[in-house]
């Protein structure tokens, strides 16, 4: 597979033979992608796949078959592609690419890096690893019938992060737990709500927008009082009154309350409280036909099939969870649950749970399918997209191992533009605003025995960095650990404040004068004692941290009386008017494009709803603030 632009094919295919790359994803691109390496020869290649095969992968996931349902993903597509090319070494790894094992230093093994993930959060991380190890990553995904193809390179190109990603769909608080008016409100109360306050973690709370909490506050209360009262039924887990407890708390005692709060129901209709014994007594048809119920995810199930679900879902559920706790190495706070769309006892749990939800706020009810969609945040995948975009890395990977970054392409398949199917532009250099890419990164050996955060910042940080008296901010995922006015943690040992090998510092300047670009420093566990000082950089020697540029005074409008122009240009009041020709429009979950939309949103203050006004057309006026 080489591309007829390729000056040299030869020199191309000699270098894929010698190459040993990571494939990190074995779904539908992933699947394409494998059998291409393979044929194409490249010399050893590694997969990284934490999934088993589902029913539903096998339309499009053509390396697997009915046989291979619930097996390893990475493991069943090492076999069947090694019969494509027994010349190439294909090693399997049925694990999180998150895990520790895949560390900087193992990912600094491999020439190429391809993602063929389909979330956000994964990707984040291994384009974070990958340009902290040096690696070139090519990343790519599809939507539907939409897909991209981008080459990162450290230094060169613009990774993932430097286009400001969507976030992910959150609901208020109130919204979910009191006054839900939309299938989706139910299924997130079911699947972020319930299913964790009995089995898994408690709430999901990157699920809920607490934006509001404090307009709220009385009705904020109640529910924290509820979600108390959930913890204590959950300590019944597997007895036979549990369902029943279950049920009369959320469908019922819950209801009755939020009917007392007649102010929120004068322009809703209020909700309908369930009596769990009279319901059962009305569900004797539905009981008798239980195998049926649970096989036909197609059907809408009614209110009485649902309560059948429910009730063995708890069971199914229940038994789970005890035998977590039984375990040998279980425990209570390590044995919980979690939402899987691919888990039939989690799936039919949270299915029937929002629909009897729904139920009582007169909401439509969805099939298993219909929330299986909704729950998993499932995009329709299309394998001739997968099998486009999966050759179309391929393509670029020569250009990689010759070091040809210059004419590396982000590509877009965009099959209902109006010029072409493939449309290609130049890969755009790193965003100097970017807070991953743009940042300084180096290195440190800690001995994590030993090390506490004080050594890093006197020794490490003030010292071999350089940054002597300057004021410093010191922080992880979780937050500051260090900065002048928040010292109390330089006592601590860096792993009690859960620091440990991989993790990740960075380091702020908030002096005002010619300070210096954020620093991120990975942190490496001393193999053996660094003598007296337990914190030691890799290389520190001639080691320039640049500065931060300065950004520019924006510049005095001039004044106008109404319409005008300035140099040629547009003005209206005194602020320039940019047409914004876009180019593509392109949407962005999984594949990751960039457009002239512009998003506004408006809050209503009646309700949660909000507007978005979404600017598609091929130009647009954009007034800048």
């Amino acid at each position: 597979m080489v591309s007829e632009t390729d000056p040299e094919p030869g020199i191309s295919l000699t270098l894929a033979k010698q190459a040993r790359v990571l494939m990190v994803g074995a779904g539908g691109i992933g699947c394409e992608l494998l059998k291409n390496l393979v044929l194409t020869g490249f010399g050893e290649v590694h997969i990284v796949d934490l999934d088993t095969i589902d029913l539903s992968n096998l339309n499009r996931q053509f390396l697997f078959r009915h046989e291979h349902i619930k097996k390893s993903k990475a493991l069943v597509a090492k076999e069947a592609a090694q019969q494509f090319n027994p010349n190439v070494k294909i090693v399997a790894h049925h694990a999180n690419i998150k895990d520790a094992e895949f560390n900087i230093e193992w990912f600094s093994r491999f020439r190429i890096v391809f993602n063929a993930l389909d979330n956000l959060e994964a990707r984040r991380h291994v384009n974070k690893v990958c340009l902290a190890a040096d690696v070139p990553l090519i990343e790519s995904g599809t939507t539907g019938f939409n897909g991209q193809v981008q080459v990162i390179k450290k230094g060169v190109t613009a990774c993932y992060d430097c286009t400001p990603k969507e976030t992910p769909k959150s609901f208020p608080v109130c919204t979910i737990r009191s006054t839900p008016s939309q299938p989706i409100h139910c299924i997130v109360w079911g699947k972020s709500y319930l299913l964790n306050e009995i089995f898994g973690a408690s709430e999901d709370e990157s699920a809920f927008d607490h934006s509001s909490d404090k307009d709220n506050a009385k009705e904020i209360e109640e529910l924290r009082r509820e979600s108390e009262a959930l913890r204590k039924i959950r300590q019944s887990v597997g007895t036979p009154e549990f369902p029943q407890m279950l049920f009369d708390k959320v469908y019922n005692t819950d209801i009755v309350r939020l009917r007392s709060i007649e102010d929120m129901w004068k322009t809703r209709k209020a909700p309908e409280p369930l009596d769990y014994r009279a319901l059962m007594e009305q569900s004797s048809a539905a009981i008798a036909a239980k195998e049926s119920v649970l096989k036909d995810g197609q059907k809408v199930w009614s209110l009485e099939e649902n309560l059948v679900v429910f009730n063995d879902s708890l069971e199914r559920l229940s038994k789970r969870i005890l035998e977590l706790k039984s375990s040998e190495n279980g425990s209570s706070q390590d044995a919980i649950i979690t939402f899987d769309k691919d888990d039939e006892d989690t799936l039919d749990f949270v299915a029937a749970s929002a629909n009897i939800r729904s139920s009582l706020f007169g909401i439509d009810r969805k099939s298993k399918f219909d929330i299986k969609q909704m729950a998993g945040n499932i995009i329709p995948a299309i394998a001739t997209t997968n099998a486009i975009v999966a050759g179309l890395c391929v393509l670029e990977s020569f250009k990689v191992l010759k070091g040809e970054y210059e004419r590396a392409k982000e590509v877009f398949l965009t099959p209902f533009a109006p010029a072409r199917l493939l449309a290609s532009d130049r890969s755009r250099k790193p965003n100097p605003d970017c807070p991953v890419c743009s940042v300084f990164q180096t290195r440190v050996h800690v001995d994590l025995s030993r090390a506490t955060l004080n050594d890093f910042v006197e020794d490490f940080v003030k010292l071999e960095m350089g940054y002597g008296e300057k004021d410093i901010t010191v922080s992880n995922e979780i937050g500051i650990l260090y900065d002048p006015d928040e010292a109390g943690n330089l006592d601590k040992k860096m792993s009690e404040l859960g620091i440990k090998s991989d993790s990740f510092l960075t380091i702020t300047d908030d002096t005002d004068k010619n300070p210096y670009v954020n620093v991120v420093v990975a942190i490496h566990e001393a193999k053996e004692s660094s003598g007296d000082k337990p914190v030691k950089g890799v290389q520190t020697s001639g080691l320039k941290i640049p500065l931060k540029p300065r950004t520019k005074e924006p510049s005095p409008v001039a004044e106008t009386n109404g319409h005008g122009t300035t140099n040629g240009k547009p003005v209206h009041n005194g602020l320039e008017v940019q047409t914004v020709l876009a180019k593509r429009p392109r949407q962005d979950d999984d594949v990751e494009l960039t457009s002239a939309k512009k998003r506004k949103a408006a809050k209503l203050s009646d309700d949660d709803d909000v507007i978005f006004i979404d600017d598609t057309e091929g130009g647009a006026i954009v007034i800048d603030d």
